[in-house]
């Protein structure tokens, strides 16, 4: 019996330091889930700074104020976003317009833009230009066009040479050699658009040896010589090659 009561009383405080130790864990647990809620709300608090601080650079960028670049971000969630869901804030904008002033003030904004754009690009490419006389003078630099809207159109319409044409040739085709030669002896500031090179520049530098262009104009930008990378399809270019190509009123229209 003895026995028995000792064991019943080492049970009973086994027991009770058991039943003791339980809240101390529950404690731990509480306070360790206390402290990662509040590790999690103040990173959501930074992350939301950012964002925001993120938000005004961007309108800053752009010219435009708070309630604005709201007013963009609501538009490209509606039907607009998903018509054009790359459209910059500024066409968005005038687009959506709600008054003639409206549509003047972004107008004036873009143009603003696409002229720092523009003048930026010259300075690059003048730069490039440098670069390439300096360590590749006797090579004749060859131009890859982006996909869409070239930044030579753009920077032909900013500088004002609207006399400039794009004339589109191909490889072993002595009619397109025969018309840039024309071109050329006539004075003509042109863009060659190689078709079929598959982006190769020793094959349009090989073409434009054979059709006598001449390597002083092309370093002078009065030639460019370019891959055309679809374009000719990209502008709706059909019927034979050579193609001499001139920009009215925004379409592209063949001589």
């Amino acid at each position: 019996m003895r026995c028995l009561s000792r064991a019943i009383l080492v049970g009973a405080a086994g027991v009770a330091m058991l039943s003791g130790a339980v809240p101390l864990r529950g404690e731990a647990a509480e306070r360790g889930s206390h402290a990662a809620s509040s590790q999690m709300q103040q990173t959501e608090v930074q992350s939301s700074a950012e964002v925001a601080y993120d938000e005004q650079r961007l309108a800053r960028d752009w010219g435009l104020n708070a309630e604005e670049w709201a007013r963009y971000r609501q538009l490209m969630r509606g039907p607009l976003g998903v018509y054009s869901p790359n459209l910059d804030p500024l066409t968005a904008l005038g687009i959506e317009a709600r008054s003639d002033e409206e549509r003047r003030r972004y107008a004036e904004l873009q143009v603003q833009a696409e002229a720092r754009r523009v003048e930026k690009m010259l300075a690059y490419q003048r730069a490039y230009d440098e670069a390439w006389k300096r360590l590749y003078p006797t090579l004749q630099p060859v131009s890859s066009p982006a996909p869409r809207r070239p930044d030579l159109i753009a920077r032909l319409r900013m500088s004002g040479e609207r006399d400039r044409v794009a004339v589109f040739v191909k490889d072993r085709c002595p009619p397109c050699d025969e018309r840039v030669r024309q071109l050329q002896a006539e004075g003509q500031s042109f863009d060659v658009y190689v078709v079929g090179t598959q982006g190769d520049d020793a094959q349009v530098r090989q073409w434009a040896a054979r059709a006598g262009v001449d390597p002083e104009k092309v370093r002078a930008r009065a030639i460019t010589l370019n891959h055309d990378a679809g374009r000719w399809q990209a502008i709706g270019g059909s019927g034979d090659l050579p193609a001499v190509m001139r920009e009215v009123a925004g379409r592209w229209v063949r001589e």
